[in-house]
């Protein structure tokens, strides 16, 4: 990329997190989508919960900046369209959810059009590598692999968005450590949608970071996990990059842990894994004393450490990178033993 280039660049991208800040600042003092406190609730106070609006909006703009413009840097028509339109369907849907908070399952239910949409057009991990072993190639596998990366990624950002500033600073560094490593290896359109994810997540948190004066709500939380994990297809299969599809993974390796593990806990134990509830371990930790800010910047760490691995990762060759989560893996058990172990001493569970 030549310097004049990459200015324009960092001039668009500026230009998207200021109108994030703008957006984020009429959705909170001029749409009155309040999210009222409950028994599960981390909030004492109504809250605007309309800020994820503003990560929509902005996403559009920069995806109809590299339609119109940005020749150079699109993928495939039909599947720039199908991420694009199944991505709007799901904040659509999300916002709807937002205003007359239907019950999980029929937002389930909502989610599987978009998934099946995405599908449609073409948009599936069709191989992997694993230790000792060469590429394999999934085949018709890869459909449902694909579909449930995709709705469990998205549903599991969804679940880890209940504390200030959480979910808001986690996209800011996943973006931007996955603009960078999708640039490194010549991406051409991941890197931008990236860095107007990363615009459109940094503008928010201005309003969102702990006290959050306005909170994302489902139309943010979800259409971030779901745009996650389509990118992390497309950057594998069709991004001139064609980075490794496990990157994503590792990115938000303690997001997908602390849902996995939560829901198969109340499985477990019989519990209705449907139903709403406060035991997802980041908030645990915050019912045992830590305020949502010190919750927040932990698990931001852990995120930058992941991303510091990630660089590391795709410079390993084949099926070896798997073995790059198993320390994060380890780190995991240890802090979930700590966590549970606390709250049983605070008869929280």
């Amino acid at each position: 990329m030549t310097r004049a280039a990459f200015l324009t660049h960092l001039a668009f991208a500026a230009g998207l997190f200021g109108l994030s800040v703008a957006l984020t600042r009429l959705m909170l003092h001029q749409v009155r989508i309040m999210d009222m406190p409950n028994q599960r609730s981390s909030h004492q106070s109504p809250t605007p919960k309309s800020g994820g609006i503003s990560l929509v909006c902005t996403f559009l703009v920069g995806a109809a900046v590299i339609f119109f413009v940005g020749e150079e840097t699109r993928i495939r028509e039909d599947y720039f369209i199908g991420f694009v339109f199944s991505a709007v369907l799901v904040a659509g849907i999300s916002l709807y959810d937002d205003i007359t908070r239907r019950s999980f399952p029929a937002k389930l239910g909502t989610q599987l059009l978009a998934v099946f949409l995405v599908l449609a057009f073409g948009i599936v991990v069709d191989q992997l590598t694993f230790p000792y072993f060469k590429i394999v190639a999934l085949g018709w596998w890869g459909y449902p692999l694909s579909f449930l990366w995709i709705i469990g990624l998205t549903n599991a950002y969804n679940f880890m968005d209940g504390l200030d500033g959480l979910a808001g600073g986690v996209a800011v560094i996943v973006s931007a450590f996955f603009c960078a490593i999708t640039f490194s290896q010549g991406s051409n359109f991941v890197y931008i949608t990236c860095y107007a994810l990363l615009a459109g997540a940094l503008g928010f948190l201005v309003y969102n970071f702990p006290p959050a004066r306005i909170f994302m709500g489902d139309v943010g939380s979800a259409f971030l996990g779901f745009a996650f994990a389509v990118l992390a297809i497309i950057a594998a299969r069709y991004d001139r990059s064609h980075t490794s599809f496990l990157v994503m993974p590792l990115l938000l390796f303690n997001f997908v842990y602390d849902a996995f593990f939560t829901f198969i806990r109340r499985l477990l134990r019989g519990e209705r894994v449907l139903e709403g509830h406060r035991t997802h371990l980041y908030q645990l930790l915050n019912r045992t004393g830590w305020s949502h800010r010190a919750v927040s910047l932990f698990h931001y760490g852990v995120c930058v450490l992941q991303g510091i691995a990630a660089i590391w990762m795709v410079n390993i060759i084949g099926g070896q990178r798997m073995l790059v989560f198993l320390p994060f893996l380890a780190f995991q058990v240890i802090y979930t033993i700590v966590v549970i172990r606390r709250a049983r001493e605070a008869k929280l569970l």
